[in-house]
């Protein structure tokens, strides 16, 4: 019996040649029900623009990442943002967006992305990391609840 194929998954700092993989993403973000009085076009749009405002002005405190899998192809999107926990005031890093491409589900790359994002955070001297999901998006949740994050607000 020959054991399962795995794919080899490399996490790099995006460029500006990612600009397009990364904004093409943007619609995961919206894939599932969101809470009542959020619109999909408008929701949307707020977080494409959001990405391609922090892209085009490249903010000292956001680092974004391309996950890529053995043969090069572009899989999945990883957004930080460094910043001051609101309650604490200590330093934070924030995964502001986390995105698989939907024909490489399942593959374990949101796995990798958000341990990529824990070693970067602890590399770069972060006390917490955090992320906010929505409620409808249960496939973000289970990742999260499996990698022992748990609801706060």
């Amino acid at each position: 019996m020959s054991e399962p194929h795995r794919h080899s998954i490399t996490i790099r700092p995006a460029t500006p040649d990612d600009r397009n993989f990364i904004l093409s993403l943007t619609p995961r973000f919206v894939a599932f029900a969101l809470p009542k009085g959020r619109r999909k076009r408008e929701t949307l749009a707020a977080i494409g623009a959001d990405i391609e405002r922090a892209l085009r002005e490249v903010p000292p405190g956001d680092h974004f990442f391309v996950a890529e899998d053995s043969d090069g192809q572009r899989t999945g999107l990883l957004h930080l943002q460094v910043q001051r926990d609101f309650f604490s005031g200590v330093r934070a890093c924030h995964v502001s967006d986390l995105a698989v491409a939907q024909e490489c589900e399942g593959r374990g790359i949101g796995r990798a992305l958000l341990a990529h994002s824990e070693t970067w955070a602890r590399k770069n001297r972060c006390k917490l990391l955090t992320l906010a999901v929505f409620p409808g998006n249960t496939r973000a949740h289970a990742l999260y609840e499996r990698n022992g994050f748990r609801a706060d607000l």
